[in-house]
């Protein structure tokens, strides 16, 4: 038996079907474990087949995505499931109901239900399989393999650029980080907790949100890399399910306690704070390492309005968005955290910044919101 990470493709389209198997059969470390029509032939095939990742469309014949997650929850099943459908761009409301259901992520096909030019998703989407299927692999105590030990493609399947998993999957551990850098005074109260996040964050933000604590007064703003149009769905869906309110960042928004603000897609998120108190700004100027909204936006933002007064956190996330500005917020006497290498589905985000010495504490998934808590409501 293979110890590539297997791939379930569930789409009606067979071009798509043949489209996205040959985007993973190229790849170096994955494998197409079967593909499907619609979730009930999905549902047969996946104890036959035993797949370590799942890329499911959402409207199909006889059943569609949605119900295909719900049985998918029915039976208790855990493989993961990375959305990629056109309804994800017109129907966000749809796509925030099947992440609720248990979906790890999504991404939205680029021209439609039949995209010629799926290709453009690779970038996106591997990191995702990878991710993903290797946390899932390890749950179940098989065998993850190393890039070096990946089967190697044919000549004619290879892609004329080097294959992008070696960038975020890497054979050896961590670099000991880099000196930390001075800090300039000592931390005080918190003030404000800036979180940035990107490839698994709908998925950990969850995991997060859900353990907060109701009596934490100090306010949260977060930067999930999250296309436009799905932003205010997705707050809406995670104040379904936390103790404070979270909604969509708008201009002007005052910084209050209690409260969660989560950045517009496709807009940076910056605080502005005079005379003490905090207001958000939202524009639309340049991307900023590769991403609108950045972290790196908003934590250089934080540093300069809130210095020793305010707590960041970088989580799962392939790059380093957020990893430099990381460091202005220590240097000012901020608190900061990062998720650990092994609750992270990309451990690129939290590992730059882990390297460049701009982290303080590692901490896993499970925990990040009881440190959170912690270091709000400690007296410094």
């Amino acid at each position: 038996m293979s110890n590539e990470i297997s791939v379930l493709i569930i789409d009606d389209s067979a071009m798509m079907r043949n489209l996205i198997a040959r985007m993973v059969e190229d790849t170096p470390g994955l494998v197409v474990a079967e593909k499907a029509m619609n979730g009930a032939f999905a549902l047969q095939k996946i104890p036959r087949v035993n797949p370590d990742v799942i890329i499911l469309d959402l409207e199909m014949p006889e059943m569609n995505g949605i119900e295909f997650l719900r049985e998918w929850k029915k039976q208790s099943l855990k493989i993961p499931v990375i959305i990629l459908s056109s309804l994800a761009e017109k129907g966000a409301e749809i796509t925030m109901q099947a992440l609720a259901l248990g979906a790890s992520d999504f991404i939205q096909k680029p021209s439609g239900s039949v995209s010629m030019d799926i290709h453009s998703v690779k970038d996106t989407l591997v990191p995702m399989l990878f991710g993903y299927g290797t946390a899932y692999r390890r749950s179940q105590n098989k065998m993850v393999l190393t890039p070096s030990e990946y089967k190697p493609k044919p000549a004619a399947q290879q892609p004329a650029h080097q294959d992008i998993s070696s960038y975020f999957l890497s054979p050896t551990k961590p670099a000991e980080p880099a000196k930390s850098p001075s800090q300039l005074r000592r931390p005080a109260r918190t003030e404000i907790i800036a979180i940035g996040v990107s490839t698994g964050g709908p998925d950990a933000l969850r995991v997060v949100f859900s353990k907060l604590d109701q009596d934490l007064k100090v306010p949260i703003v977060v930067v999930q890399h999250m296309p436009a149009g799905f932003t205010n769905e997705f707050a809406r869906s995670l104040n379904r399910i936390c103790p404070l309110e979270v909604k969509e960042a708008e201009e002007g928004d005052a910084i209050q306690s209690g409260r969660i603000l989560i950045a517009q897609g496709n807009k940076h998120l910056e605080v502005e704070r005079k005379a003490g108190k905090g207001v958000v700004h939202l524009s639309e100027s340049p991307l900023v390492s590769g991403h609108r909204p950045s972290v790196d936006v908003l934590f250089a933002s934080i540093a300069l309005g809130y210095q020793n007064s305010a707590l960041g956190v970088i989580m799962t996330g392939m790059g380093r968005d957020g990893a430099g500005q990381l460091g202005n917020i220590y240097k000012e006497g901020g608190m900061t955290l990062g998720q650990d290498e092994k609750t992270s589905v990309v451990y690129g985000m939290p590992r730059v910044a882990y390297e460049l010495g701009h982290v303080m504490e590692q901490v896993p998934l499970e925990r990040i919101a009881s440190r959170i808590c912690e270091i709000a409501k400690t007296n410094r």
